[in-house]
């Protein structure tokens, strides 16, 4: 009986044998793969939507900036945006602070 339970505990102090360095890049390319698909795939193609919705702005578009303010362009230099909020009220932004184009007409129904 002692033998037994001797070669017993002598087999687990050895303790299982962990996954292959195959095993392992595998595991490590998954990940990666995984990664691509969920976080840097989307990421880019919203940057370059967003790219190109930033060159495509003319005047007398109507947009909304990352804030919420609605506005109708009133004229594009390189960086910068003018929009017209109101009657005489016109704000300068940024133009990455353009969140989206809205249809034509949008600004009236709203008021």
């Amino acid at each position: 009986m002692s033998l037994i339970s001797a070669a017993h505990a002598a087999t687990e102090a050895a303790g299982p044998s962990g996954p292959s360095m195959v095993g392992q890049l595998v595991m490590l390319g998954g990940f990666v793969l995984i990664f691509w698909l969920l976080i840097w795939r989307p990421q880019s193609k919203r940057a370059k939507e967003h790219k190109s919705l930033l060159e495509s702005i003319s005047k007398g578009d109507e947009v909304t900036t990352t804030g919420g303010i609605v506005g109708k362009v009133v004229s594009v230099a390189d960086d910068f945006v003018t929009l017209q909020v109101s009657n005489n009220v016109e704000l300068k932004f940024q133009k990455s602070a353009v969140a989206a184009t809205l249809p034509k007409g949008t600004m009236k129904a709203i008021n």
